[in-house]
């Protein structure tokens, strides 16, 4: 009897060592399935099939087949999109761990309905294996969860009256009181004229995030609202690390796919990464707008997750202090250790909107407590997260900066966090962002938050080099002409990239920035020396200056564009994807089908979930040219 007492004794103790083993062995489930033609039965390749709410995604091969691996078990919703097809969605797909879901789907040609989404369910105890028809349209309402992309078309379509007054918006907009400032776009420079280029860097990409809102509501982005570089900064490129220096810089150029007669150059910059564990104790002051405007779910009611997000990932040792301002500011909470997390979480939670929207008052009163609470050991930050729109006190964005640079020059800098579609300031928010020695961030839904808070917190928050500047001197024995793609708002004066009082970008624990250059060679030239490439920065402990330089020679150059690695493609496909949205006169011509070429053929070698995302919309962008070219 006490052997046989022994032996389930010891089978217990066995099992529970390997059920933690069996449960993780089966935490995911898989879909696999093919898209084909509803009127020929064709397999269709190059279709973007998403999870929705998440970063999980495949693209059709050549047979019509995808396969969507590790997946959650639940319920999902798929979305299949390509160009010349309708939009399709299949609701309340289920997914059980450690089996595979088939999904065969028909998609449908565009007609004249361009654009239209249609929307399927299936019964949540349907077996494994069914079919679909675009004839089908059921709307499926999915339980709330955090993983779930906001539908932004239905998100959209609550009706706020127009702030002008009235019950139309001005000039037919698809948003109201939406301000952009258009700051051009750079031409080509004679090198025998100026043969040097300076620009600050900057690793913000808040023009991606803010065009994809649109583009996901069913509408193109104004031109203004598309700056070039941050296109292009949005993605991750593979450079190798910096190791025990600030930066590292990587260099690349093929001839040009998409410009005129021109080479294209890459200038690429690595920031050292310091690991989260490594990562300063941080001071933060939450500025919030609570203001009227702010008062919708996709404003306030995401500045909430976003801040918990936050919170849920700071150290024991951080501390958070939370101002608001409506009509005026008031402070909400004095700075705080996370080892009282539940009254930092308690504050957020209380926050309501209502009143005008002054924010001076607010930014004042957060900057005086980042002040009072400044330690030169840690991090000190302001969050600024509003829609931007000020019209009470100083609104305007210069009067503002006079003197929140004084503060950014004393080490408490600020980032600006976005938040709305409606009424939203692009101008000062981006503004304070670059003055604040800090950066500009948009926030869309809850994925993008987490991407700020959660994914990227330690870069978000430490800086590792600042005020730094990019000068390229181009050799104008080799070098004809150039344009800087994008960075406009960002020049420098060429005698200002030794003025070290002279404002410049942050680059912040991993960061990375990338430059591209159209260049045009000398026809005939014997000297292979292109340009020198020279960055300026500050370390962010003591403000000593160092300053490296690279040299570029036509070695850095394949003969072929089919010959530069998929980061350079990608980067190329990124800024032409701006150009053509921004209407840059020197992507006249170019179409949004060979962009979206160019990245599916990078997505059939190297499978991303962000080349889904950036294909699916590339193909909404070119739906919604097509309906206006109908017009």
């Amino acid at each position: 009897m006490r052997s046989k007492i022994i032996q389930l004794a010891l089978l217990a103790i066995l099992f529970l060592v390997v059920l933690p083993f069996m449960i993780l062995a089966g935490i995911t489930g898989k879909i696999k399935g093919t898209v084909t033609d509803k009127e020929t039965g064709a397999p269709i390749a190059g279709v973007a099939v998403t999870v929705v709410g998440t970063d999980i995604g495949a693209m059709t091969a050549s047979n019509g087949l995808f396969e969507i691996t590790n997946i959650e078990p639940g319920t999902c919703r798929l979305k299949f999109t390509a160009i010349g097809y309708k939009t399709a969605e299949i609701a309340a797909v289920s997914i059980n761990a450690n089996m595979v879901t088939e999904v065969n789907i028909q998609m449908e040609k565009e007609s004249t309905d361009l654009g239209k989404v249609i929307k399927v369910t299936v019964e949540k105890d349907k077996i494994d294996k069914y079919e679909v028809s675009n004839k089908v349209q059921v709307l499926y309402n999915l339980a709330p969860s955090p993983y779930i992309r906001i539908d932004r078309a239905a998100e959209q379509s609550n009706y706020h009256p127009p702030s002008h007054g009235g019950t139309a918006i001005v000039n037919g907009e698809p948003y109201d009181a939406m301000f952009f400032k258009d700051y051009g776009t750079n031409p080509f420079i004679d090198a025998d004229d100026d043969h040097l280029s300076t620009f600050a860097i900057d690793v913000d990409d808040a023009s991606f995030v803010m065009t994809r809102s649109f583009l996901e509501g069913g509408n193109l982005p104004p031109d203004e609202a598309v700056r070039t570089e941050e296109f292009i900064n949005h993605f991750r490129y593979n450079y190798a690390s910096s190791g025990n220096e600030a930066f590292s810089v990587h260099i690349e150029g093929t001839p040009s796919k998409f410009g005129q007669n021109c080479e294209l150059l890459r200038i690429g910059i690595q920031g050292r990464k310091i690991e989260s564990e490594n990562r300063k104790p941080a001071n933060l002051v939450f500025v919030i707008d609570v203001s009227g405007s702010m008062d919708i779910e996709n404003r306030l009611g995401l500045v909430k997750k976003a801040l918990r997000i936050l919170v849920d990932n700071l150290k024991p040792e951080d501390e958070v202090g939370i101002v608001v301002y409506g009509s005026h500011g008031r402070v909400v909470l004095e700075p705080t250790s996370l080892t009282h997390r539940d009254d930092i979480l308690s504050a957020i939670e209380w926050l309501h909107a209502d009143g005008s929207t002054n924010a001076e008052e607010g930014l004042k009163l957060g900057y005086q407590m980042a002040e009072r609470n400044f330690d030169n050991r840690k991090i000190n930050r302001l969050i600024l997260c509003s829609d931007g729109v000020a019209n009470v006190g100083v609104t305007k964005a210069e009067d503002l900066l006079a003197w929140i640079k004084g503060y950014a020059e004393k080490g408490i800098t600020l980032t600006t966090v976005g938040f709305g579609m409606e009424n939203y300031n692009d101008i000062l928010m981006e503004k304070l962002g670059n003055k604040g020695n800090g950066h500009y961030a948009y926030v869309d839904d809850i994925a993008e938050a987490r991407k700020i808070f959660l994914e990227n917190l330690t870069g978000t928050l430490q800086v590792i080099a600042k005020d730094v500047k990019i000068q390229v001197d181009f050799d104008t024995s080799t070098v004809r002409s150039y344009r800087l793609l994008g960075y406009e708002n960002r020049d420098v004066a060429d005698n200002k990239f030794r003025d070290d009082k002279e404002d410049g970008g942050e680059i912040g624990s991993g960061h990375q920035v990338t430059a591209l250059y159209e260049v045009k060679f000398r026809e005939y030239s014997n000297s292979s020396h292109v340009a020198t490439v020279f960055v300026r920065y500050k370390n962010p402990d003591n403000d000593e200056v160092d300053e490296v330089s690279y040299s570029v020679s036509k070695r850095n150059f394949f003969s072929r564009f089919e010959d530069g690695g998929d980061d350079f493609k990608l980067a190329a496909a990124a800024a032409e994807f701006a150009e053509i949205l921004g209407k840059s006169y020197w992507a006249k011509g170019s179409k949004l089908t060979n962009v979206y070429d160019l990245a599916k053929e990078i997505f059939n070698k190297k499978d991303s979930p962000e080349f889904v995302e950036f294909m699916d919309l590339i193909t909404k962008a070119q739906k919604l040219e097509d309906q206006l070219a109908e017009k």
